[in-house]
């Protein structure tokens, strides 16, 4: 349980021992409350990573009023790709999903986003506040102008999601010059449903709270999802210009989402 006090330190990953700790949250997170995994999962360290960790930036949250092991005080975290780190290891992760030739092509600054998690006890409180907080500082640090990543929902049943995908489909996707595409070969097409047949508060109900952050923020989604088996997970690419914020929207972003 979160401590009725906590104590938050935000920063980013500087140390192998902090990298290890990000990496074991996405543990708790990622394979123990979702079911996932991945070729690099070490599930005797119960550590959750892959070949791009050494490229991002981990920025991770920690409750230093917790009494525990120092691996398990980081309760939530975020990884950011920079695209001038993308192209030493020549992709971004979610190119793996997502053709982002039309982002890739603007010629505008981009920041990928991955891996974000709290644990349980720290969501709907002030702990997503303080990482966005942080990554405002970042993306204003860095001059950032597009950023994107996967975002997902549990679960690899299409049918059994097709009215919150049917809704981001025709209500939020991305205009053409920022429309990321799920690569042909893993294209799930997300209008399954007529926009006259969606049941709107259910399917609103429906979408992750991370998801409707973005969208609140005005994000977009990307062409198609991406259905992992391995994560056991369906991803959609969210997809936020800066440029296009409105000035209200824009005012919060700033600070952070402390409105």
């Amino acid at each position: 349980m979160a401590h009725v006090d906590p104590d938050f330190t935000l920063k980013l990953v500087e140390t192998p021992e902090e990298l290890a700790a990000a990496q074991r949250l996405r543990y708790r997170v990622f394979v123990e409350e979702l079911g996932g995994g991945g070729a690099l999962v070490d599930h005797a360290a119960r550590l959750e990573k892959d070949r791009f960790d050494p490229f991002f930036d981990h920025l991770v949250l920690i409750d230093n009023a917790l009494e525990c092991d120092p691996m398990d005080r980081v309760v939530g975290v975020y990884r950011l790709l920079r695209d001038d780190k993308a192209a030493e290891i020549g992709q971004f992760y979610s190119e793996d999903e997502y053709d982002l030739s039309v982002l890739k092509a603007s010629g505008r600054k981009l920041l990928e986003l991955g891996r974000s998690c709290l644990l349980p006890a720290y969501r709907g409180g002030s702990a997503m506040f303080h990482l966005w907080n942080g990554l405002a500082a970042y993306v204003f640090e860095h001059e950032i102008e597009i950023l994107f990543g996967v975002a997902s929902f549990h679960g690899t049943d299409v049918e059994a999601l097709k009215q919150p995908l049917s809704l981001l489909h025709h209500r939020h996707l991305a205009p053409e010059d920022l429309r990321a595409r799920a690569q042909s070969a893993h294209y799930q097409s997300m209008n399954l449903v007529d926009e006259g047949e969606i049941d709107r508060r259910k399917a609103m109900l429906e979408v992750p709270a991370l998801i409707k952050a973005y969208l609140r923020l005005g994000g977009f989604v990307g062409d198609g999802a991406y259905v992992d088996h391995a994560f056991n997970t369906t991803d959609v690419c969210l997809i936020m210009d800066t440029e296009r914020l409105n000035a209200k929207q824009k005012a919060i972003y700033t600070k952070g989402l402390q409105s």
